[in-house]
């Protein structure tokens, strides 16, 4: 699931990378119809089932046929009708409601209601449900966000962050220990840049005593005072170049303590910006732990690493690549060298099975070069090592660049939402002071995070205000909307009926009281959620998880919009019914918890 070593087929799901067969067990609906339909059709080959949108097109449909079809020298559908027919024979009595042919080679299976209201039972009493065991005893590393200390934490920081976040949770649904892993620069030439800025900007440094958001600015404006120095100005740029060095040997007293100031600063207002985001990390490695040994590693192996005008580089064109710095001319380890040492590190301090690494996709081929250095190096590291590089964060306004001052930073980007959100929940909300500021506070996070999560790692994103901050879209808080209309069914319940009595309803539930069609699909949108769980955990791709919420929480909408819960007279199958809005709730907030964003008991 995480990495290399696995090449084979886990039950009809094709997994680029990951650990033994053995470690995946069947615990959920797809993977249970997959073992039935390959045992049924003696295959050699694995059976991928898909969920159609539409219920015409089947509850579950497969292509096998298709994917057969050319070797064995028959149509599609005539292969269809085959295998339609032998799955129907083979099948447990009563699962289905019907398997049919569909052309061009289709098989499509129809679950039958006592199936589905068997399985949404079972899902129900599951304190566990959709989570799975996968990696259990497994130790994960996930690196990520990596804000660097002097630089304003900025918009493309929170893809890391909101990515790396939900990959790490993914982990933890799988039972393993996850170590969230942070690592920062502080040391190296943007720090140089940002103490020669602080020193000509002293005049305007703010004092301890004040705002972190205000000292970072400060950080910010200085470093892009100073790298606009070193193009322009030859003297700036050899007085930066001798602090760089200063800053490695902590030579200086005087720069030493501004060091170590503007180090703090950073690092304090980065916790304000995590504590926010829903994150705590576990590890903070800097750069300047590791560089040494980087040094070291690169310095113990000339076979691998080569002179080059007083500097040491990996001939990276060997192997397909480019060639790149691990030592500079001043005998310094650049970025390279002090990765080879990070990863190093990780695996002296914890016995890892996997290490994976969450960047942007502008270090894409930076990457490529590290970990063929690192294969040559360190094989038993890179062989348990994946990167995972993710698209650029963008708003309508275009490109930013710390270097120019002309960043967007993260904080600024969720005060305005949080702004424009609560002009909006005004309007549709009797939530008091706190309450009111609360919910805004997590749907400003929720519209960013999902509107990140839900489109595919590594693409590029365009921030789409209108879309994202929507209660009536594929949005954040639409998500948050349909979890709280629930949750409010379930506070009804306990006004009118009485706590104890919802309790003991939601306990001794009779899920064959749940016939309705809209009942019957939300039942089935919720017993997919094992499998879409580990099909993200697999590929590392949140957006599985992120377009599954969207499904789930059209179809809960519509449950709640047409279904009569509180004022079924019927009393079983109004226990049912309050069964079936509570745990479509609690599927949603695990789903959302996926994602690392907060539900809202009211909106």
């Amino acid at each position: 699931m995480f990495g290399p070593g696995f090449q084979g087929i886990v039950l009809g799901n094709i997994v680029e990378k990951g650990f033994a067969a053995e470690d995946f067990v069947p615990s959920n609906m797809k993977e249970k119809i997959i073992a039935i339909l390959t045992e049924a059709w003696k295959l050699q080959v694995p059976v991928e089932l898909t969920v159609p949108e539409i219920d015409q097109f089947g509850h579950f449909s497969t292509n096998v046929a298709m994917r057969l079809a050319k070797e064995r020298g028959v149509a599609p559908l005539d292969l269809a009708r085959e295998l339609a027919a032998v799955a129907e024979r083979a099948s447990p009595a009563g699962m289905f409601q019907k398997i049919e042919p569909a052309a061009p080679g289709f098989v499509n299976l129809w679950l039958a209601d006592g199936t589905v209201q068997k399985e949404f039972a079972a899902a129900a009493a599951d304190g566990q449900f959709g989570f799975n065991n996968s990696i259990t005893g497994k130790t994960v590393m996930v690196e990520y966000t990596d804000p660097n200390p002097f630089k304003l934490f900025h918009i493309g920081h929170l893809m890391s962050n909101t990515i790396g976040e939900s990959l790490a949770r993914l982990a933890e649904a799988a039972h393993a220990t996850v170590r969230r892993a942070n690592y920062y620069g502080d040391v190296g030439l943007h720090i140089a840049k940002s103490l020669w800025g602080m020193r000509q900007l002293a005049a305007e440094m703010p004092a301890d005593a004040a705002e972190p958001g205000a000292k970072m600015a400060f950080l910010g404006k200085a470093y892009a005072f100073g790298s606009k120095a070193y193009d322009e100005q030859p003297a700036a740029k050899d007085e930066i170049v001798a602090i760089n060095k200063k800053v490695y040997e902590r030579s200086d007293a005087d720069l030493n303590a501004l060091y170590d100031k503007g180090l703090a600063w950073s690092l304090a207002y980065f916790e304000t910006v995590y504590q926010r985001l829903g994150t705590k990390f576990d590890d903070y490695l800097p750069e300047s732990s590791v560089g040494d040994e980087g040094v070291k590693l690169v310095r113990s192996r000339p076979d691998i690493f080569k002179e080059s005008d007083g500097a040491v580089v990996f001939p990276g064109e060997a192997y397909g690549l480019h060639t790149r710095v691990f030592i500079n001319s001043q005998g310094l380890p650049t970025y390279e060298a002090k990765e080879l040492g990070l990863n190093k590190k990780k695996f002296e301090l914890y016995p890892l099975d996997r290490s994976l690494i969450v960047t942007g996709n502008e270090v894409k081929d930076y990457f490529n070069v590290l970990l063929k250095a690192m294969e040559l190096v360190l094989p038993d590291v890179a062989a348990k090592t994946v990167h995972k590089p993710h698209g650029m964060l963008r708003l309508p306004g275009g490109k930013m660049s710390s270097r120019t001052g002309d960043v967007i930073t993260a904080e600024a980007l969720l005060d305005q939402i949080k702004e424009e959100l609560a002009k909006r929940v005004s309007e549709r909300s009797t939530l008091d002071g706190d309450e009111r500021a609360l919910a805004t506070e997590r749907l400003a996070v929720a519209s960013v995070k999902y509107s990140i999560l839900k489109q595919h790692p590594g693409q590029d994103i365009v921030f789409d205000f209108e879309k994202s901050l929507s209660f009536e879209g594929d949005s954040g808080p639409y998500l948050q909307y349909a979890y709280a209309r629930l949750r409010n069914i379930i506070r009804k319940a306990d006004e009118q009926l009485g706590a104890e009595t919802v309790r003991a309803a939601l306990r001794a539930f009779d899920a064959s009281r749940l016939g309705d069609p809209v009942e019957l699909a939300l039942m089935r949108r919720i017993i997919e959620f094992p499998d879409v769980v580990m099909t993200a955990q697999e590929r590392f791709a949140p957006s599985g998880i992120a377009t599954y919420l969207f499904r789930l929480a059209v179809t809960a909408n519509k449950f709640y919009e047409t279904v009569p819960v509180l004022k079924d007279e019927d009393e079983r199958r109004r226990g049912a019914r309050l069964a079936l809005a509570d745990m479509a709730a609690r599927t949603i907030a695990r789903a959302l918890g996926l994602l690392g964003i907060a539900t809202l008991e009211k909106i």
